[in-house]
C-alpha cells in the first residue's frame, strides 16, 4: 500500500516538473553524471540526454552509465544516443530551444537569456566541450560568467549553475504550478511514480 503522503508528494513532484532538459555530450566521468541528474531532479527536469559518439566512451562507459543506480536515477527519463543526428531529432520533438555552452562571438551571457521557453541545455565533456557537430543544432551558445584565473568549471557545476538561473526565471514567471489538478497532461507521469514505486515494493 501506498501512503496518503506518499501520493501527495508523486503528484507535487509531477505538477512541478518543467518543460526543459540537458543534452550531456560525450561526458567521461559517471560520477558527473550522477551530479547532473540530482541538479536536474531539484529543479524539476524529467528528462535527460546521454549522447555518447565517442567509440571508446561507447565501450568504456554507455553500459556502465546505463546500469547506474542512483537514488534519483528511477525516478527520471534517461535517453541514450550514440549517434548525434537522432538525438537531436527527439529532443526538437519536444523543446523548442538548443543552446550550448559554448565561447564564441556571438556567445550570450547566461543571466541575459531567457530559460522560460521549452528549452534544451547543451553541455559537452570535460576536455573538449561541445562537438563541431553538435554545435550544427544549437540555436544559440552561452558562457557563464566567471571572474577567477582559471577560467573554467566542472561540467556538473556549470549545469547546476545554469539550470538554477533557468528555474529562478521559471519561479518568478510562475512556472512552477503546485496545482497537481490543474495539470490534466501530468496525470501519466503521476501514473508512472506510483507504478515504480510499486514495483520496487511488491518484490
Amino acid at each position: 500500500m501506498i501512503s496518503e503522503k506518499r501520493l501527495e508528494k508523486f503528484a507535487r513532484v509531477a505538477a512541478l516538473r518543467q518543460d526543459m532538459t540537458v543534452i550531456l555530450e560525450n561526458v567521461h566521468d559517471r560520477h558527473n553524471i550522477g551530479a547532473v541528474l540530482r541538479s536536474c531532479d531539484a529543479v524539476g527536469i524529467q528528462e535527460l540526454f546521454i549522447l555518447y559518439t565517442e567509440k571508446r566512451l561507447q565501450e568504456r562507459h554507455l553500459d556502465e552509465v546505463k546500469s547506474t543506480s542512483t537514488g534519483v536515477r528511477k525516478w527520471m527519463d534517461v535517453h541514450f544516443f550514440t549517434e548525434i543526428e537522432p538525438c537531436f531529432k527527439e529532443v526538437r520533438e519536444r523543446y523548442d530551444l538548443v543552446l550550448g555552452t559554448h565561447l564564441a562571438e556571438d556567445s550570450k551571457d547566461l543571466y541575459t537569456l531567457d530559460l522560460t521557453k521549452k528549452v534544451a541545455l547543451l553541455f559537452g565533456n570535460e576536455h573538449e566541450g561541445i562537438s563541431s557537430e553538435a554545435l550544427t543544432h544549437c540555436d544559440g551558445n552561452f558562457t557563464i560568467p566567471q571572474f577567477g584565473m582559471v577560467g573554467s568549471l566542472n561540467i556538473s557545476v556549470a549545469c547546476a549553475v545554469t539550470i538554477y538561473e533557468a528555474a529562478r526565471q521559471r519561479k518568478a514567471a510562475d512556472l512552477y504550478d503546485i496545482n497537481f489538478d490543474a495539470q490534466p497532461h501530468k496525470q501519466p507521469l503521476y501514473d508512472k511514480y506510483v507504478d515504480i514505486h510499486n514495483k520496487r515494493y511488491d518484490r
